[in-house]
């Protein structure tokens, strides 16, 4: 009686595990993101990293970005992998396979693509680059059916050896929404992300085709809502930590917040809202760094430094703030041995 007792409570044990594990689900996989396309998305394509960490910084940690190509620099730290190739076409990547290759390396659940400017410098016309797209896409499905797609109207261009770029942009780019609406399933969605609007070759670019650090900025703005409204579909709602420092004076807030540190050097940002009851025609946003740091880099706004002390002006697109807007800037800095959180001050 006692044996008997004994197995009984052995097996009963057994099955209490079993119940656990069956009724304990498995921790989720981050979700991984494919950023899909050519130099502007692989050479450095520092966008990448802004967003990265803009979303780290907003909660949306449980992410991975994935590719079979390394990270590329752009001094702050991010998960630089990626899919972008320099030089590239579209209609190239689809004609020689290349895509399935890649997908089954890296597995995403979301791909970002900003893809086809090497094919309109080529000349090739639109609906054979949307042609290869819907090529691209297949593969993607093939990969993952419930594949979440970010299709960019691509940034404008204008390469001093190529007068007829330009208007070639805005034909391509006025073609993806027709394209996107007929490609697009329920199970896999295709967003079309406009990264052509607002953005200047002239103040955007260092060479009328690539991303200077004001177009990597505009660039990461244009990403992020779509890519948060796609990762909402697949991961709870993240709760967001602040690590913040307000000061407000008037109607004015600026808010600081560390968006990345690395040895060295950070990243850091500053949100400028109007708290009044009347609009804004400008701000100016002023700090004094306690630890000799200085600022190297910044988006967003017009610097002007003395010694420690720091003072950040609206750029004219975004000056004029209604009551209850705001608007963000960045920058870059270096610092040795402590770095104290500065608190800004908005007039």
């Amino acid at each position: 009686m006692r044996k008997t007792s004994g197995a009984l409570a052995a097996f009963l044990a057994l099955a209490a595990v079993v119940m656990y594990l069956t009724a304990t689900p498995a921790s989720a996989a981050a979700i991984r993101i494919m950023p899909l396309g050519d130099s502007i998305t692989g050479s450095p394509g520092c966008w990448r990293a802004l967003l990265w960490n803009k979303l780290q910084s907003t909660g949306y940690t449980d992410i991975d970005f994935v590719g079979t190509l390394p990270p590329q620099g752009c001094g702050v730290a991010h998960d630089g992998d990626n899919e972008g190739h320099g030089g590239y076409l579209a209609t190239n990547v689809a004609n020689q396979n290349l895509l399935p290759g890649w997908l089954s390396a890296t597995r995403p659940d979301v791909v970002m693509m900003h893809f086809g400017t090497n094919d309109v410098w080529s000349n090739i016309p639109p609906a054979t680059i949307l042609g290869a797209f819907t090529t691209l896409v297949n593969q993607m499905r093939a990969s993952n059916p419930a594949m979440k797609i970010l299709v960019a109207k691509i940034i404008p261009m204008n390469p001093s050896s190529c007068a007829e770029c330009g208007q070639r942009t805005v034909t391509f780019n006025n073609a993806i929404p027709a394209w996107a609406s007929s490609t697009s399933t329920a199970q896999s969605p295709i967003t079309v992300v406009d990264q052509w609007t607002g953005f200047s070759t002239a103040s955007d670019t260092y060479d009328g085709v690539h991303p200077n650090a004001a177009g990597d900025q505009k660039m990461s703005d244009k990403w992020y809502p779509a890519l948060v409204n796609a990762l909402s579909g697949v991961t709870p709602t993240p709760t967001v930590t602040p690590t913040v420092t307000p000061t407000t004076s008037g109607g004015c807030t600026a808010t600081y917040r560390n968006a990345g540190q690395w040895q060295g050097g950070f990243q850091g940002e500053v949100t400028v809202k109007n708290t009044g009851t009347a609009p804004m025609s400008g701000w100016t946003v002023r700090w004094t760094f306690a630890n000799g740091q200085q600022v190297t880099q910044i988006w967003g706004g017009t610097l002007s430094a003395s010694g420690a002390n720091v003072t950040v002006r609206n750029e004219s697109w975004n000056g004029s703030l209604a009551p209850g807007a705001s608007t963000t800037f960045g920058f870059l800095a270096s610092y040795n041995g402590t770095n104290t959180a500065p608190s800004p001050t908005c007039s």
